[in-house]
């Protein structure tokens, strides 16, 4: 697969990190988007592991990029941005964080309750026994179970949402079961809020009222450690901010206002 994709014109100052992990090509109608007035590369990791991820990360955007360059990261892509940002400091202006997923293990359960309070029965009982299939080491229809728990979360995770099709180019359960099952580590053991400790650059992080993901879980260690940090809240908003309905038009305007 390849690895990387440009939109706009250089110099590319900006890159979109998607999620999952290994759910690589979604974050394209933002960049998209941004590339009206800018040049945005969207890094595609492919690597299976965290050191992976930040060293191909590394690659790219040092052959590409316009550096110093500003991170933009969803959900599993925020944390992948601030390890980058503890391991490379000097290559990276500013990070924003979207959606992302707490970096503390006390705040972990209240998702599980959010995201069981939005479905079924049957759909919370088909979630779990997906969950649980993904680890199979012999399970021979992996690629198709991340795919339908992405759409299960979707659903779950969404206010409002504007019907899209997938940007996904290649869905990567082997990636997403190693390189989660390393960050999940890495969150009990506190290592997140050590490396939030050490940021020196702008952060900015924009979260929806109506993500499972509980957005204190962002805001508090952010707010006690960085001394740079602006917070925003989207009303009426999911995890997926430039795909609901009334959400999106705002979401890029105060993307686009700690951008350019």
């Amino acid at each position: 697969m390849i690895n990387l994709k440009k939109y706009g014109s250089p110099p590319y100052k900006f890159a979109v990190i998607h999620g999952g992990p290994g759910a690589p090509g979604y974050m394209a109608p933002v960049a998209k988007e941004l590339s009206k007035q800018s040049g945005i590369i969207e890094p595609l990791q492919t690597k299976d592991s965290i050191d992976g991820q930040v060293e191909e990360l590394y690659l790219i955007l040092n052959e590409h990029a316009q550096l110093p360059v500003n991170l933009i990261g969803h959900s599993w892509g925020g944390f992948l941005s601030m390890i980058f940002y503890d391991r490379y400091p000097d290559i990276v202006e500013k990070l924003i964080l979207i959606s992302s997923g707490p970096f503390e293990e006390k705040y972990v359960e209240k998702i599980k309750e959010a995201r069981s309070s939005r479905l079924s029965k049957k759909e919370i009982e088909h979630t779990r026994k997906i969950e649980q299939q993904l680890y199979e080491k012999d399970q021979p229809k992996k690629t198709e179970l991340l795919e339908k728990l992405g759409n299960l979360s979707s659903r779950s995770d969404s206010y409002d949402a504007i019907p899209s099709k997938s940007y996904v180019i290649e869905y990567q359960p082997e990636v997403h079961n190693k390189v989660w099952g390393e960050a999940k580590k890495m969150r009990t053991e506190g290592k997140f809020i050590e490396m939030i400790k050490k940021i020196k650059c702008p952060v900015i992080a924009i979260h929806g009222d109506y993500d499972p993901h509980p957005f204190v879980g962002v805001k508090e260690p952010f707010s006690k450690y960085v001394e740079n940090f602006r917070f925003y809240l989207l009303k009426k908003c999911g995890h997926y901010p430039w795909m609901e309905k009334y959400a999106k038009d705002k979401f890029y305007e105060i993307l686009r206002g700690n951008l350019y």
